[in-house]
């Protein structure tokens, strides 16, 4: 029963904010059924989610408050030098006190061990970024230094601090380091004041007048923790509620490959908002039944209806603010999560179509697991029962990536060597979410997953011309997928060609690019996977494969094909038996009638045995979802009064079900017609209906190959798997041939390598090889890059 005294409106930064959402239920728990699932899920969080010890918490507030006086000090200095003051009280009046502010997980205490600290700097206006970074460029050589008294260079110089990094060209500027082990994301945020006031609030949108899009987007972090936390705090016990539910989730998260916001999942801010909003709908419910919930609203969720924690507002300073309605590039997000604080902005862009795909099965899976274990803690009535909380052990399974699908990319990423390697991966692992979701997705392929954990082992085949610094320094990505037959034309899938250009367009932008930094592509069959990629299963390859085996079995989609089979099987022999019976019935028949004499004797045939010929086979129970009915009806009505907002559009139940369900596939009612008309269903349409008709299967249509010069092929590396698809990419070439700007061949394979308008083929010794990568060679030792305007020939 829904508690409508319950008020979570906050005050915060001199207004008062309400949450866009109305209460589900606000009703307090008070069965013991829900006090032994919650006291099941704590003993299991106790054993398997960890919290970090207190030497280790003062372990950070000492970093924390050795930086921060670093920081103050730093600023104080500037302000000497650039203000020409040397009153110590008016330099510190200047600086201000409030220098240091965090974010992020730490700010919101929720104690994950070896988490990193997300902190923001805060100066006056006479403090640049260059005064942060201390880069000093000469005006008349051009060489760059750097100033040593620049914040960046104290704490490089500072001896407990390791792994420094400095990026000063992004679009957020940050500094990265290990401070006694603690690892410390520093930004810095310009104030537009001359001083830094002592009532600063950072809450207040009014700190945001006048400064740069860098210190909005650094100020920003703070700004939506602080709110989420005081969304949060109506209670001590409903924030310690929210904690716990907030570890849980990412738990979840990070064993089921869902944990990566650059690689297009949930980070720790969008977990965070998404529990809050959760909190908000059941604001008294206990940690179980939290949990529970959470899973319950992001399996019902109408995507791309925004999640959010409160309505955007706008401050009037003239900074963009998140709209579906005034901006056509807000609208076109899949599942946006948009932050609280001002000015709202989306904080999961990077979700695509796929991921959006993934996160509905993982969050239908969670709520079908949670709410069977809630349903066996109802019907056992024993406190003994799941009382060490293994029942959610199979919540928190790690995902079974590596046998879920039939097939495999595998994205080796290397360099010559460690520092090569590792600014090299940071740009390309920004850019795999855009492979995904604009590259790959594009192909008729589906299920597609990009698993957001990197091996460190390069695994790129032995003619792919890796030299042994390159393998040594390599770290690889695994894409995993489904072919989606109805949209082959033919068996040949050329992956070759989409990954080429996205080489091309994406990741030669990166800068400064070292020829030894390259990405390797190589296609597996799931059983050709390699042995370390199953090392965390019992029996290693050989038991994964038996796991992959029993779920096959146990598919519901083949489970049901399984009994169709049987069913046709059988039916398909009654008819038999039937025409039999008639056949000998009509024999009988005819030798009476041909013999008068004769007395016409009918079979005696049993119905029933008949009949029983007939029964279906015993149909194989599947699982089916326990759902509280009254409580999805509450949710559902939730979910109207979003739609009866101004916040997402006014949509009926079925209209945002339906809108749902064609982002997550990706289809149109145009494009939905199109595959079915290329499976050979002719479709009749009119004003009022749609029938599709079954039909033969329409002819497929092969694919002639890549056609470079008059009946030239390029030479391709053909991997068969299963079902009869062929996977194209490129392995060797003979020939390497290139086009001038006219088009005519420049052969360059002659002793002295001059160019000639025609094709007159390759001396001996002077054959050209082409692996996987750039680079190649020729048999006499001179090796060569392959240009961009190049052609191939066998």
């Amino acid at each position: 029963m829904t508690n409508a005294t319950t008020d979570l409106s906050i005050r915060i930064g001199g207004r008062v904010v309400s949450p866009a959402l109305p209460i589900v239920d606000g009703s307090f728990p008070d069965s013991e059924d829900d006090a032994r699932f919650t006291k099941c899920l704590r003993a299991f969080s106790e054993e398997h989610i960890k919290l970090e010890t207190l030497k280790e918490r003062q372990r950070r507030e000492r970093v924390l408050n050795a930086m921060a006086k670093m920081c103050r000090s730093w600023i104080e200095g500037v302000c000497r030098e650039k203000l020409g003051l040397t009153d110590i009280d008016a330099i510190r009046s200047a600086a201000g006190n409030n220098v240091m502010h965090t974010s992020g997980s730490y700010r919101l205490d929720v104690q994950e061990p070896g988490a990193d600290i997300d902190t923001i700097c805060v100066a006056p206006s006479i403090v640049t970024r260059e005064h942060f970074f201390g880069t000093v460029v000469d005006p008349i050589t051009g060489r760059v230094s750097k100033d040593p008294l620049s914040l960046a260079e104290r704490i490089r110089a500072h001896p407990d601090v390791t792994n420094f990094n400095a990026v000063e060209s992004a679009a957020v500027p940050i500094l990265t380091f290990d401070w006694e082990g603690v690892n410390i994301d520093l930004l810095f945020a310009r104030l537009a004041t001359s001083t830094v006031p002592p009532e600063f609030d950072i809450n207040d949108d009014r700190v945001l007048d006048g400064v740069d899009s860098a210190t909005e987007k650094s100020l920003n972090g703070p700004r939506v923790t602080n709110l989420i936390a005081k969304f949060m705090s109506g209670t001590p016990e409903r924030y310690q509620n929210f904690l716990f539910v907030v570890r849980c989730v990412r738990k979840w998260a990070k064993t089921r490959g869902l944990y990566s916001n650059k690689m297009g999942y949930w980070g720790g801010v969008n977990i965070n908002i998404a529990v809050a909003m959760v909190v908000q709908l059941y604001p008294n419910a206990s940690p179980g039944n939290l949990l529970r919930k959470f899973f319950l609203v992001f399996k019902s969720w109408r995507w791309p209806n925004p999640v959010l924690l409160c309505k955007p507002h706008d401050a009037g300073l003239g900074l963009q603010v998140w709209s579906a309605f005034t901006n056509a590039r807000d609208a076109r997000q899949v599942a946006p999560i948009i932050t609280p604080a001002y000015p709202a902005m989306n904080s999961t862009l990077s979700v695509s179509r796929q991921t959006l795909q993934i996160f509905h099965q993982e969050f239908t899976r969670a709520y079908d697991i949670i709410s069977r274990i809630w349903q066996e803690t109802v019907n056992s009535k024993s406190d003994t029962f799941n009382s060490n909380g293994e029942m959610f052990a199979e919540l928190f399974r790690p995902s079974d990536f590596f046998i879920s699908y039939p097939h495999y990319l595998s994205l080796c990423i290397v360099g010559s060597s460690q520092d090569e390697v590792q600014s090299w991966a940071g740009y390309v692992e920004s850019r795999l979410r855009k492979l995904v979701s604009d590259v790959l997705g594009k192909l008729p392929i589906s299920n597609l997953q990009l698993w957001p954990k990197k091996i460190e082992a390069c695994i790129a085949e032995r003619d792919s011309n890796l030299t042994l610094a390159q393998r040594k320094n390599c770290m690889t990505y695994f894409i995993g997928f489904k072919v989606d037959v109805l949209r082959m034309r033919g068996n040949e899938l050329n992956i070759e060609q989409s990954i080429y250009s996205f080489k091309e367009s994406d990741l030669k932008r990166f800068q400064p690019h070292f020829p030894g930094q390259d990405i390797v592509i190589g296609c597996h069959h799931v059983k050709s996977l390699p042995r370390m990629v199953f090392a965390e299963y019992d029996g290693g390859k050989e038991g994964a494969m038996k796991i992959r085996r029993r779920i096959m079995i146990m598919d519901p989609k083949r489970m049901e094909a399984r009994s169709l089979r049987n069913l046709k099987e059988q039916e398909s022999e009654v008819e038999r038996k039937k025409a039999s019976l008639l056949e000998k019935i009509a024999q009988l028949k005819s030798a009476q009638a041909n013999s008068e004499e004769s007395e016409i004797v009918e079979p005696n045939i049993d119905e029933n045995n008949v009949g029983d010929d007939e029964k279906m086979i015993e149909d194989i129970p599947s699982s089916t979802n326990i759902i509280d009915e009254n409580e999805a009806d509450l949710l559902e009505s939730a979910l109207d009064a979003i739609q009866d907002a101004d916040i997402a559009g006014t949509k009926t139940r079925q209209q945002a079900a339906k809108d749902r369900m064609m982002l997550m596939t990706g289809l149109n009612e145009d494009t939905s017609n199109e595959i079915l008309r290329k499976a050979g269903i002719d479709i009749i349409e009119d004003n009022s209906k749609l029938v599709t008709l079954g039909g033969s299967h329409a002819s497929r249509r092969r694919r002639a190959g890549i056609i470079i010069e008059e009946g030239e092929r390029r030479n391709i590396k053909r991997v068969r798997h299963n079902k009869g698809i062929v996977f194209n990419l490129t392995t060797k070439f003979e020939g390497l041939i290139e086009l001038d700007v006219n088009g005519l061949v420049v052969d360059k394979g002659d002793e002295n390598f001059a160019p000639s308008k025609t094709w007159n083929g390759r001396k001996g010794g002077f054959e050209f090889k082409l692996g996987l990568r750039g680079l190649g060679y020729y048999r006499t030792g001179c090796k060569v890059i392959v240009p961009s305007n190049t052609a191939y020939e066998t």
